[in-house]
């Protein structure tokens, strides 16, 4: 049997502007909103925190994603996960509750923790 695995989201999850977010283990997977064309700033990032786990990039432009398409392609990329590469991914933690509630509708069997709080903003903005 498969070890259960948790998801991360990125912002407001592992990153939390000036303050420590939560860091995934190292079989766990990190699946953001961050398009990809936001893939070089994203992983400099994680990796100034000791994080190598790769994650899962959004794929529209920056300019055409929104909160709704990021927790669709969260949930869309768990659920591909745990039928096509037979992962058990059974929690994921996320910080937007439009992305959290979309979560949940695609992926009944995954818990999602909704974590509330203040540090980032939600919108879509750029990290360079």
């Amino acid at each position: 049997m498969n070890e259960p695995i948790a998801s991360y989201d990125i912002d407001g999850v592992i990153f939390m502007g000036e303050y420590p977010g939560l860091t995934p283990r190292e079989n766990d997977v990190i699946i953001t909103g961050r398009s990809f064309e936001e893939i070089p700033e994203t992983i400099a990032m994680l990796r100034s925190k000791g994080i190598m786990n790769y994650p899962f990039f959004n794929p529209l432009p920056f300019d055409k994603k929104s909160r709704l398409s990021s927790g669709t392609h969260k949930g869309n990329t768990i659920n591909l996960l745990n039928s096509i590469f037979n992962m058990k991914i059974v929690i994921h933690y996320e910080d937007d509750p439009i992305q959290a509630d979309e979560i949940e509708r695609l992926c009944p069997n995954v818990k999602v923790v909704k974590i509330v709080h203040d540090l980032v903003t939600k919108e879509n903005v750029r990290h360079i």
